[in-house]
Protein backbone atom coordinates (compact mmCIF):
# COMPACT_ATOMS: atom_id res chain seq x y z
CA UNK A 1 0.00 0.00 0.00
CA UNK A 2 1.45 3.21 -1.04
CA UNK A 3 1.71 6.54 1.46
CA UNK A 4 2.02 9.18 -1.54
CA UNK A 5 -0.24 7.74 -4.33
CA UNK A 6 -3.39 9.62 -3.15
CA UNK A 7 -1.76 12.75 -3.38
CA UNK A 8 0.53 12.33 -6.61
CA UNK A 9 -2.06 10.69 -8.62
CA UNK A 10 0.84 8.69 -10.85
CA UNK A 11 1.22 5.56 -11.20
CA UNK A 12 3.20 3.35 -9.13
CA UNK A 13 5.75 1.13 -9.97
CA UNK A 14 6.29 -0.47 -6.88
CA UNK A 15 5.84 -0.34 -2.99
CA UNK A 16 8.23 -1.29 -0.74
CA UNK A 17 9.26 -1.28 3.12
CA UNK A 18 10.54 2.30 2.98
CA UNK A 19 10.64 3.63 -0.52
CA UNK A 20 7.97 3.60 -3.48
CA UNK A 21 8.49 4.22 -7.22
CA UNK A 22 6.15 6.18 -9.77
CA UNK A 23 6.34 6.27 -13.42
CA UNK A 24 7.17 9.51 -14.21
CA UNK A 25 8.61 11.18 -17.84
CA UNK A 26 11.84 13.64 -17.89
CA UNK A 27 13.01 15.58 -21.14
CA UNK A 28 10.14 13.38 -22.99
CA UNK A 29 11.67 9.76 -21.39
CA UNK A 30 9.82 7.24 -19.23
CA UNK A 31 11.77 7.70 -15.57
CA UNK A 32 10.72 7.07 -12.04
CA UNK A 33 9.81 9.35 -9.14
CA UNK A 34 12.00 7.85 -6.11
CA UNK A 35 10.27 8.51 -2.85
CA UNK A 36 11.47 7.82 0.61
CA UNK A 37 8.71 7.13 3.15
CA UNK A 38 9.22 7.93 7.56
CA UNK A 39 9.05 3.80 7.62
CA UNK A 40 11.47 1.84 9.57
CA UNK A 41 12.36 -1.63 9.56
CA UNK A 42 13.46 -4.18 11.34
CA UNK A 43 13.93 -7.89 12.02
CA UNK A 44 12.01 -8.07 8.18
CA UNK A 45 8.81 -6.20 9.53
CA UNK A 46 7.88 -2.65 8.81
CA UNK A 47 7.39 -1.36 12.44
CA UNK A 48 3.58 0.32 12.33
CA UNK A 49 5.62 3.65 14.08
CA UNK A 50 7.40 6.06 11.55
CA UNK A 51 10.46 8.00 12.65
CA UNK A 52 9.39 11.53 11.27
CA UNK A 53 11.37 13.39 8.55
CA UNK A 54 13.49 9.71 8.07
CA UNK A 55 12.38 9.94 4.24
CA UNK A 56 13.87 13.63 3.83
CA UNK A 57 17.11 12.84 5.84
CA UNK A 58 17.87 10.16 3.60
CA UNK A 59 17.77 10.96 0.98
CA UNK A 60 19.11 14.30 1.34
CA UNK A 61 21.92 12.44 2.67
CA UNK A 62 22.37 10.43 -0.18
CA UNK A 63 22.33 13.40 -2.82
CA UNK A 64 25.45 14.46 -0.82
CA UNK A 65 27.14 10.79 -0.78
CA UNK A 66 26.42 10.97 -4.74
CA UNK A 67 28.15 14.84 -5.00
CA UNK A 68 31.71 12.88 -2.97
CA UNK A 69 31.62 9.64 -4.85
CA UNK A 70 33.80 9.28 -8.77
CA UNK A 71 30.84 6.90 -9.81
CA UNK A 72 27.89 7.43 -12.28
CA UNK A 73 24.50 7.74 -10.42
CA UNK A 74 20.73 7.26 -11.48
CA UNK A 75 19.92 10.99 -9.94
CA UNK A 76 18.18 12.89 -12.70
CA UNK A 77 16.67 15.94 -10.80
CA UNK A 78 15.52 17.33 -7.32
CA UNK A 79 12.71 19.12 -9.31
CA UNK A 80 9.79 17.08 -7.35
CA UNK A 81 6.10 17.69 -6.79
CA UNK A 82 5.80 19.55 -3.57
CA UNK A 83 4.05 17.18 -1.62
CA UNK A 84 7.10 14.84 -1.42
CA UNK A 85 9.78 17.84 -1.77
CA UNK A 86 12.71 16.73 -0.07
CA UNK A 87 12.31 13.64 0.31
CA UNK A 88 12.04 12.41 -3.60
CA UNK A 89 14.18 12.15 -6.62
CA UNK A 90 13.60 11.50 -10.74
CA UNK A 91 16.10 9.13 -11.59
CA UNK A 92 17.10 6.72 -14.17
CA UNK A 93 15.03 3.35 -14.99
CA UNK A 94 17.65 1.59 -15.23
CA UNK A 95 18.21 -2.53 -15.79
CA UNK A 96 19.15 -3.15 -11.54
CA UNK A 97 20.87 -5.65 -11.23
CA UNK A 98 19.98 -8.44 -8.16
CA UNK A 99 22.44 -8.48 -5.75
CA UNK A 100 22.57 -6.54 -2.72
CA UNK A 101 26.51 -6.01 -2.60
CA UNK A 102 27.64 -5.65 0.59
CA UNK A 103 31.22 -3.98 1.81
CA UNK A 104 32.63 -4.74 5.40
CA UNK A 105 35.66 -2.90 6.42
CA UNK A 106 34.71 -4.46 10.14
CA UNK A 107 33.30 -7.51 11.87
CA UNK A 108 30.18 -7.20 13.31
CA UNK A 109 26.77 -8.02 12.53
CA UNK A 110 25.58 -11.04 10.56
CA UNK A 111 29.31 -11.14 9.93
CA UNK A 112 30.20 -11.65 13.66
CA UNK A 113 27.95 -14.03 13.54
CA UNK A 114 28.83 -16.52 11.00
CA UNK A 115 33.17 -16.03 11.99
CA UNK A 116 32.18 -17.44 15.36
CA UNK A 117 30.99 -20.36 13.50
CA UNK A 118 33.26 -20.44 10.45
CA UNK A 119 36.22 -18.01 10.97
CA UNK A 120 34.82 -16.75 7.61
CA UNK A 121 32.47 -14.50 6.40
CA UNK A 122 30.68 -14.95 2.81
CA UNK A 123 33.17 -17.93 1.73
CA UNK A 124 36.31 -15.06 2.96
CA UNK A 125 38.57 -16.98 5.43
CA UNK A 126 39.72 -14.17 8.26
CA UNK A 127 42.44 -14.62 11.30
CA UNK A 128 41.87 -16.41 14.13
CA UNK A 129 40.72 -14.52 17.72
CA UNK A 130 38.79 -11.25 16.36
CA UNK A 131 36.47 -9.40 17.94
CA UNK A 132 32.93 -7.99 17.39
CA UNK A 133 33.63 -4.72 15.86
CA UNK A 134 37.39 -5.32 14.95
CA UNK A 135 39.00 -3.84 11.86
CA UNK A 136 39.41 -6.41 9.09
CA UNK A 137 42.96 -6.16 7.51
CA UNK A 138 41.20 -5.45 3.98
CA UNK A 139 37.74 -4.70 2.91
CA UNK A 140 35.85 -7.91 1.96
CA UNK A 141 33.19 -8.18 -0.31
CA UNK A 142 30.61 -10.16 1.04
CA UNK A 143 27.65 -10.10 -1.44
CA UNK A 144 23.48 -10.58 -1.04
CA UNK A 145 20.49 -11.88 -2.58
CA UNK A 146 17.17 -10.14 -2.20
CA UNK A 147 14.73 -11.62 -0.63
CA UNK A 148 11.15 -11.03 -0.86
CA UNK A 149 9.07 -8.60 1.11
CA UNK A 150 9.07 -10.25 4.78
CA UNK A 151 12.12 -12.78 4.57
CA UNK A 152 15.24 -12.24 4.73
CA UNK A 153 18.12 -11.19 2.64
CA UNK A 154 20.79 -14.64 1.69
CA UNK A 155 24.34 -14.13 2.46
CA UNK A 156 26.24 -15.90 -0.21
CA UNK A 157 30.17 -16.23 -1.63
CA UNK A 158 31.36 -14.33 -4.32
CA UNK A 159 31.20 -17.82 -6.32
CA UNK A 160 27.47 -17.77 -6.29
CA UNK A 161 26.91 -14.25 -7.77
CA UNK A 162 29.27 -15.05 -10.36
CA UNK A 163 27.07 -18.50 -11.21
CA UNK A 164 24.02 -16.49 -11.02
CA UNK A 165 25.40 -13.24 -12.63
CA UNK A 166 28.34 -14.13 -14.90
CA UNK A 167 32.49 -14.11 -13.92
CA UNK A 168 32.72 -10.90 -15.54
CA UNK A 169 29.98 -9.05 -13.96
CA UNK A 170 31.11 -10.41 -10.43
CA UNK A 171 34.28 -9.13 -10.73
CA UNK A 172 32.86 -5.46 -12.00
CA UNK A 173 29.85 -5.74 -8.99
CA UNK A 174 32.89 -6.34 -6.43
CA UNK A 175 35.18 -4.24 -7.83
CA UNK A 176 32.89 -1.04 -8.16
CA UNK A 177 31.66 -1.90 -3.73
CA UNK A 178 35.31 -2.00 -2.48
CA UNK A 179 36.36 1.34 -4.63
CA UNK A 180 33.32 3.54 -3.61
CA UNK A 181 33.25 1.50 0.21
CA UNK A 182 36.77 2.65 0.00
CA UNK A 183 36.51 6.35 -0.82
CA UNK A 184 33.20 6.73 1.39
CA UNK A 185 35.11 5.08 4.85
CA UNK A 186 38.35 7.63 4.21
CA UNK A 187 35.29 10.53 4.05
CA UNK A 188 34.07 9.18 7.03
CA UNK A 189 37.01 8.92 8.87
CA UNK A 190 37.89 12.63 8.38
CA UNK A 191 34.48 13.52 9.94
CA UNK A 192 35.44 11.05 13.23
CA UNK A 193 33.28 8.24 11.60
CA UNK A 194 33.51 4.89 10.98
CA UNK A 195 32.35 3.01 8.12
CA UNK A 196 31.63 0.00 9.64
CA UNK A 197 29.85 -2.08 6.49
CA UNK A 198 27.44 -0.62 3.69
CA UNK A 199 25.53 -2.22 0.64
CA UNK A 200 25.18 -0.52 -2.55
CA UNK A 201 22.89 -1.34 -5.31
CA UNK A 202 23.72 -1.27 -9.31
CA UNK A 203 22.02 -1.39 -12.25
CA UNK A 204 22.76 -0.94 -15.93
CA UNK A 205 22.01 1.83 -18.48
CA UNK A 206 20.79 0.70 -22.27
CA UNK A 207 24.25 1.33 -23.66
CA UNK A 208 25.55 -1.47 -20.32
CA UNK A 209 27.21 1.26 -18.37
CA UNK A 210 27.47 0.51 -14.73
CA UNK A 211 25.17 2.87 -11.99
CA UNK A 212 25.28 3.17 -8.53
CA UNK A 213 21.40 3.29 -7.59
CA UNK A 214 18.97 3.10 -4.42
CA UNK A 215 19.99 5.12 -1.66
CA UNK A 216 23.82 5.49 -0.64
CA UNK A 217 25.71 5.45 2.62
CA UNK A 218 22.73 6.25 4.66
CA UNK A 219 21.92 4.94 8.34
CA UNK A 220 19.07 2.25 6.41
CA UNK A 221 22.06 1.27 3.98
CA UNK A 222 25.02 1.24 6.07
CA UNK A 223 27.32 1.06 10.29
CA UNK A 224 28.05 4.25 11.06
CA UNK A 225 30.05 4.02 14.49
CA UNK A 226 31.46 6.94 16.73
CA UNK A 227 34.90 6.74 16.50
CA UNK A 228 35.95 8.21 19.32
CA UNK A 229 33.79 5.75 21.55
CA UNK A 230 34.29 2.59 19.29
CA UNK A 231 35.59 -0.42 21.42
CA UNK A 232 35.86 -3.80 19.61
CA UNK A 233 34.61 -6.27 21.91
CA UNK A 234 33.26 -3.43 24.20
CA UNK A 235 31.10 -0.13 22.76
CA UNK A 236 30.02 0.04 19.51
CA UNK A 237 27.38 3.27 19.62
CA UNK A 238 26.09 3.48 16.14
CA UNK A 239 23.88 6.17 14.32
CA UNK A 240 21.51 3.93 12.66
CA UNK A 241 18.51 1.89 13.19
CA UNK A 242 20.65 -0.34 15.82
CA UNK A 243 18.53 1.20 18.35
CA UNK A 244 15.35 0.14 17.40
CA UNK A 245 16.40 -3.43 17.17
CA UNK A 246 17.77 -3.17 20.51
CA UNK A 247 14.67 -1.62 21.75
CA UNK A 248 13.10 -4.43 20.12
CA UNK A 249 14.78 -7.20 21.03
CA UNK A 250 15.33 -6.28 24.91
CA UNK A 251 12.77 -3.96 26.53
CA UNK A 252 10.15 -4.14 24.23
CA UNK A 253 9.22 -7.59 25.64
CA UNK A 254 8.20 -8.50 21.43
CA UNK A 255 9.41 -12.40 20.81
CA UNK A 256 10.74 -11.85 17.05
CA UNK A 257 10.57 -15.58 16.40
CA UNK A 258 6.67 -15.11 17.01
CA UNK A 259 3.84 -14.75 14.39
CA UNK A 260 3.04 -11.81 16.52
CA UNK A 261 3.71 -8.26 14.61
CA UNK A 262 6.39 -5.71 16.39
CA UNK A 263 4.74 -3.22 18.84
CA UNK A 264 4.57 0.49 18.39
CA UNK A 265 7.69 2.22 19.05
CA UNK A 266 7.58 4.55 22.39
CA UNK A 267 7.67 8.24 21.60
CA UNK A 268 11.45 8.24 23.48
CA UNK A 269 12.37 5.55 21.13
CA UNK A 270 11.11 7.44 18.05
CA UNK A 271 12.74 10.76 18.98
CA UNK A 272 16.16 9.14 20.13
CA UNK A 273 16.08 7.39 16.87
CA UNK A 274 15.24 10.61 14.71
CA UNK A 275 18.05 12.26 16.83
CA UNK A 276 20.55 9.44 15.58
CA UNK A 277 19.45 9.74 11.70
CA UNK A 278 20.11 13.83 12.04
CA UNK A 279 23.21 13.48 13.96
CA UNK A 280 24.68 11.49 11.28
CA UNK A 281 23.55 13.85 8.87
CA UNK A 282 25.33 16.83 10.94
CA UNK A 283 28.80 14.67 11.04
CA UNK A 284 28.95 13.40 7.53
CA UNK A 285 27.79 16.68 5.78
CA UNK A 286 29.05 19.18 8.05
CA UNK A 287 25.77 21.49 8.17
CA UNK A 288 21.95 21.38 9.94
CA UNK A 289 19.43 19.12 8.22
CA UNK A 290 16.96 21.20 6.45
Amino acid sequence: MSQFGDVLNLPLRHAGKVRELYDVTYAGEPVILMVATDNISAFDHVLSTAIPDKGAILTQLSLWWFGQLDVANHVLSTEVPEAVSGRATVVEALAMIDVECVARGYLTGSGWAEYQESSSVCGVPLPAGLRDGDKLPEPIFTPAIKAPLGEHDENVDFETIARLHGRDVAEELRDATLRLYSGAERIAAERGIILADTKFEFGRRPDGTLVLGDEVLTPDSSRFWDAAAWRPGESLPSFDKQYVRDWLAGQSGWDKASDTPPPPLPEEVVEATRERYLEAYRRLTGVEFG
